[in-house]
């Protein structure tokens, strides 16, 4: 049986993308592969996984690290309750590093009623390949070099290659440092896979020194991919205005 070591595991509303309010039950992995500017998301290794109590108690039981797929099956049963729930939200840290406890647990969250939701950083397309027919929904970020100091485009379209025909949108996170020349490489990126594919443009919740992107540079990238893509929206991260997690 599969171990992982997750974070927490908890039940909030989705607050990021196209399934935006959508109640839904999130298991955050430890672990990532990057290590982005703007991450709001401690990713190490912990001894205790924070498993809430009830939906928004923001009360918490520790349960010892790693979990074993049993474990994190009976956990989302009983925070699921008899409430439908829309989909289980693998998220991170970048959950693909654990892509075998997620294949060892989906067939279960598909029996409580639950799609399986995969947030992920669309670079490690071959473990995505090995356990695309588990996943529902496929939320992938384009991480522009200006985030994390290298260019992963390549990585990224093969990913999206991978990931086509799947309920599948991309996201990039817009900062004030975001420029127009690898904002629109990113836009010719997605549209040489399929211009259908949505594209959520989603502002930088401040931290640190990350500067915010003023309204007229959002609309103006807005404007420029939807030159080259049909559905453009843009989404900031709504669940930190009503301090749900």
């Amino acid at each position: 049986m599969s171990k992982a070591n997750i974070l927490e595991i908890f039940l909030s509303v989705q607050g990021e993308g196209k399934y935006l309010g959508c109640r839904q039950i999130f298991v955050r992995f430890a672990d990532c592969n990057l290590n982005c500017a703007y991450c709001d998301t401690n990713f190490a290794r912990a001894d205790f996984c924070k498993v809430e109590t009830a939906a928004g108690s923001m009360i918490f039981r520790d349960e010892k690290n790693p979990l074993d797929a049993a474990q994190v099956v009976e956990i989302i049963n009983n925070l699921g309750g008899d409430v439908p729930t829309q989909a289980v939200s693998f998220t991170g840290g970048e959950p693909l590093l654990h892509w075998q406890f997620i294949k060892e647990i989906s067939s279960a969250i598909k029996n409580f009623g639950m799609k399986v939701f995969l947030e992920t950083n669309g670079t490690l397309y071959k473990e995505f390949e090995k356990i695309s027919d588990a996943i529902d929904i496929v939320s992938m970020d384009i991480k522009l070099p200006s985030v994390v100091g290298k260019n992963l485009f390549d990585l990224h379209e093969k990913f999206l290659r991978v990931a086509q025909g799947k309920d599948l949108y991309v996201k990039i996170v817009i900062t004030g440092e975001t420029t127009l020349e690898e904002f629109l490489s990113a836009v010719d990126l997605i549209a040489a896979v399929d211009e259908e594919i949505l594209l959520i443009l989603q502002p930088v919740t401040p931290i640190g020194r990350i500067c915010v992107a003023s309204a007229e540079k959002i609309l103006s990238l807005q404007a420029a991919a939807l030159r080259n893509l049909k559905n453009v929206r843009v989404i900031p991260q709504t669940h930190k205005f009503i301090n749900l997690l």
